[in-house]
């Protein structure tokens, strides 16, 4: 019988061995990584009225091209609203410019002419606020004479 059990006893401590020296050799515990920071959504803000832009075509107002416009910033509101006058006038410029190369004849709402259209006015408005990260087309029409 004592035959029997010293194998057994053997088991037992060999077991009760490699699962001590199991847990005194496991690795530390991975810190957690530090947290990505969190993603601030852009306030939408919507300028007060709408760009009216003349389309000429042989010196004569041929249509009228009616849009209103949006700023996603994350500065807030009151930025942009201070500012508004120098946005209106930057972004005219950049509409009259874009009615002038023809960007508002034909398909005018073409998904590729109207990238081209953002971009501008994008890089006109973070030349007076840097925080704005698009400018949104919202409302679009225009009306042929």
């Amino acid at each position: 019988m004592l035959g029997k059990l010293i194998p057994l006893l053997l088991i037992l401590i060999g077991a009760g061995g490699g699962v001590g020296a199991g847990i005194a050799l496991r690795p530390a515990p991975e810190e957690p990584e530090e947290q990505a920071a969190p993603v601030v959504e852009p306030d939408y803000v919507k300028l007060s009225n709408q760009f009216v832009v003349p389309v000429v075509e042989h010196g004569k107002v041929a249509s009228l091209v009616i849009m209103s416009l949006s700023l996603a910033t994350t500065g807030g509101s009151e930025p942009v609203f201070a500012r508004e006058p120098r946005f209106r006038d930057a972004f005219l410029s950049v509409l009259f410019a874009h009615a002038n190369t023809g960007g508002f004849r034909g398909s005018f709402t073409d998904a590729d002419n109207l990238v081209v259209l953002r971009t501008a006015l994008l890089e006109s408005a973070k030349k007076i606020l840097p925080s704005v990260s698009d400018v949104l087309i919202v409302d679009i029409m225009r009306q042929d004479n």
